[in-house]
């Protein structure tokens, strides 16, 4: 049976209250890969939309011969939809439930909560002076009121917006250690509630990247010709978290204070909330117990120039969105190093609420902009509205670069098995692969294509070497911030000396191949050359080898598990981990002792030893492969160095290692029309006044959750359709959406969330329009 991943980036734009129909959409994420985990798993079947989303992947094996899972393992947000993103990072990586934050934003998320109780009017006469001038600004004609929120809610919005006025002036209104609490209140309660398995497969990569802003910002150097170094401010501050899935469940994706200041500060809307600082996290974590014992550590990664120069605690973080409210190149940054275990479709998926915007500015282009209105556009609107369009060419180019290099290894396969043939003879696939063997075989391919690729060598070698440095100076960069380098470049120069030192002059060998310290050097410090070889079986044994019917499927899966295996076993000695603690210390003194770094670099990591467990694991495996299947593994395995010779020096991003083009799909009201037409305008209540409308409305907080959950069952439904090579009939595609919406509507008039009169509604609708 062919197997595939639909492997989701997501990309959650800030959209201030329209952060509750994110949530909605991210809630079926959340549903849809939990019943793929299930189905893959054969777990008990679960309940309401889950099941439908379960039986719709039944269907597809039935129909398509395909089993398909869903991993949503890229998680980006901005602002409010970097609120979302947290959450949804937590319960992928924990196997917690999504439950408690739906109540977070119905129950939490309006302006009577938010308010500081300091901000709060202290009765109904305070500020009785200012009364006029609110009567003026809510009920004159054409106030932004009637003109934005619909009739039946006017009143409401008209009392809270009233209470915010004749609170506190020119301070924040909300309370900033008060949305740090409800951010931890439900943490602690997803941790509290029922727990599944997490929702990736052990030891895959799950990247979690938010945006905030430093307002006050730092001093960068700038490298120029003239004059030689300038100085810039940097305001943008990621905020990324990588881990490796765990095989149990309710393990933290980080530490509870990491996630809370994570989500605080991406949403930390100016004017509305003040600039968090570290002392407010510091507090809640002094209110409640919390163990933080990697707030240095953390802090050191986020604000790492603040840190060295001992300014964190003045830090003040503001709204992500301030200067990038659409993360994509946070999701495209968690593209590298990430294993294919099997065929992969990667998504890049984004939630648009808002796509309708440019409707808007159309229908003002007749007026002359105002004075206010270019204020507030100039400052807020139009950097919150950035195109992607630059974003959206980076995934283009890539993706064009990963179908040449499909092409490029499909085009020199059969010449590189005739020499690999040729080279060994009948020999190869008479004999018993015996580690020392596998051994013996592999260094006389990876000599005879340096032998044979001539003057191409020379490219090859110094492509390899300059991104082995590039690597182990980025690990030295990354654990000495003391150093106070822009970039790890004068490390890579301190390097190549002491290497030169070393007698690695020359790369090559006069007489052909690598030079004896070329080898020694590459078999000490090259671990990306083993990962690509073993990728490249894995490749094979997803894509080319699976629907070759003369192989067994149980013989794929357990070449498949020892080829993920031994990657497990490169990947960890990857990174800081291996490296200790005594690395740093070594890498401050880089420029005193670069050969010491080398030196530990190697003991540390002992990949020749690394080298002989995995060749011990493949000669076991392919000792038990029907000989189809062990030839084919032997000619690409030792067929490999030939293939890296041609490719390598094309690779300008070896990181980018799924190998697969990358597609993008959108989640908006305007994409989702099954059952009600008029895009955002005609479904979403959030959008008025200003975006704020749904914290002023708890009815408002319920259509926009509903609408998200429903448009995002949809679209998930249409995307999981498109990942197939003979799409399903749209007949069918549309009797699942119906069956999800209904079990959506039955989910939440069992739980009591929303009003029955709204699930009536949309029931209707849905059975007049789905027929």
């Amino acid at each position: 049976m062919r197997q595939k991943e639909l492997r989701i980036a997501l990309v959650c734009y800030g959209g201030v209250s329209l952060a509750v129909y994110m949530h909605g959409v991210t809630k079926e994420i959340w549903n849809l890969a939990r019943a793929s985990r299930d189905f893959l798993d054969n777990a008990e079947p679960g309940n309401g939309v889950r099941q439908v989303y379960r039986e719709f992947l039944q269907r597809i094996e039935q129909e398509s011969e395909l089993r398909l899972r869903i991993l949503p393992d890229i998680l980006t947000g901005a602002s409010a939809g970097g609120i979302n993103a947290v959450f949804l990072a937590q319960a992928v990586h924990s196997g917690q439930s999504l439950e408690p934050v739906t109540e977070l934003w119905l129950e939490m998320a309006d302006v009577d909560r938010l308010i500081d109780p300091d901000a709060r009017p202290w009765s109904r006469v305070s500020k009785w002076w200012a009364m006029p001038f609110v009567w003026w600004l809510l009920k004159r004609p054409g106030n932004a009121v009637s003109e934005s929120v619909a009739p039946e809610t006017r009143s409401e919005v008209r009392r809270k917006v009233s209470h915010l006025i004749r609170g506190r002036w020119f301070e924040p209104p909300f309370s900033g250690i008060g949305f740090s609490r409800m951010l931890h209140d439900a943490l602690v309660a997803m941790a509290q509630s029922p727990t599944e398995s997490p929702l990736l497969p052990p030891n895959h990569p799950l990247d979690l990247f938010v945006t905030a802003t430093d307002f006050r910002g730092y001093v960068e150097l700038l490298r120029l010709n003239s004059p030689p170094v300038v100085e810039e401010s940097e305001h943008r501050m990621p905020i990324a978290f990588r881990a490796r899935t765990p095989a149990a469940s309710g393990q933290s994706l980080a530490a509870i204070p990491e996630l809370v200041l994570s989500a605080r500060s991406t949403a930390s809307f100016p004017g509305a909330f003040p600039p968090l600082k570290v002392e407010e996290i510091d507090r809640l974590a002094d209110e409640h117990a919390l163990e933080w014992s990697g707030r240095d550590e953390f802090l050191g990664k986020i604000m790492p120039v603040h840190v060295r120069r001992e300014t964190a605690d003045d830090v003040a973080l503001i709204d992500g969105s301030v200067l990038v409210n659409a993360p994509f190149a946070g999701a495209i940054a968690g593209l590298r190093g990430r294993p294919a275990q099997r065929e992969v479709d990667r998504r890049f998926i984004y939630i648009d609420p808002r796509p309708d915007r440019l409707g808007a500015i159309g229908k003002s282009r007749e007026k002359d902009v105002g004075f206010f209105s270019a204020i507030f556009g100039s400052l807020s609107t139009i950097p919150r509205e950035q195109p992607i369009r630059d974003n959206l060419e980076v995934l283009e180019q890539q993706s064009r670069e990963a179908e040449r290099l499909r092409v490029i290894v499909a085009a020199l396969r059969p010449e590189v098995e005739r020499t690999v043939e040729k080279l060994f003879g009948m020999t190869l696939f008479l004999d018993r692969p015996t580690p020392k063997r596998l051994k013996a075989w592999r260094n006389k391919a990876q000599q005879a294509a340096a032998e044979q690729a001539g003057y191409a060598f020379h490219s090859y070698a110094q492509a390899k070497l300059t991104g082995i440095l590039e690597r182990l100076a980025g690990l030295v960069h990354a654990s000495a911030p003391g150093l106070s380098l822009p970039t790890a470049d004068p490390i890579v120069g301190q390097l190549r000396i002491a290497l030169s030192q070393r007698g690695l002059t020359d790369l090559a060998n006069p007489s052909g191949g690598a030079s004896a310290e070329a080898i020694d050097f590459f078999r000490a410090h090259d671990i990306g050359f083993r990962i690509r070889r073993m990728r490249l079986l894995a490749r094979r044994l997803a894509r080319e080898w699976e629907s070759d019917p003369e192989i067994d499927d149980s013989a794929l899966e357990e070449a498949r598990e020892t080829v993920y295996e031994i990657l497990a076993m490169y990947f960890e000695r990857e990174g800081l981990t291996p490296l200790g603690d005594e690395f740093a210390g070594l890498s401050h003194a880089v420029f005193e002792d670069a050969h010491g770094v080398l030196d530990h670099l190697s003991q540390s990591r002992l990949l020749p030893e690394v080298d002989d467990r995995a060749e011990e694991m493949l000669s076991s495996a392919l000792e038990k492969m029907p000989k189809n299947l062990r030839r084919r593994m032997l000619l690409a395995y030792l067929g490999f160095p030939f293939y890296d010779v041609a490719t390598l020096p094309l690779l300008r991003n070896e990181g980018l290692t799924e190998f697969d083009p990358v597609k993008v799909d959108r989640i908006s009201p305007e994409d989702a029309r099954a059952i009600r037409e008029g895009g955002t305008s005609a479904t979403l209540r959030g959008t008025e006044f200003y975006n704020f409308g749904a914290f002023f409305s708890r009815a408002y907080r319920e259509n926009d959750y509903l609408w998200g959950r429903l448009h995002g069952a949809e679209r998930l439904i249409d995307i999981v359709c498109s990942t197939l090579d003979a799409p399903l009939a749209d007949h069918v595609c549309n009797s699942y959406k119906r069956a999800a919406f209904h079990a959506i509507l039955d989910e939440e008039a069992e739980s009591g969330r929303c009003r029955q009169s709204l699930l009536d509604g949309l029931r209707a609708e849905i059975g007049e329009r789905t027929k």
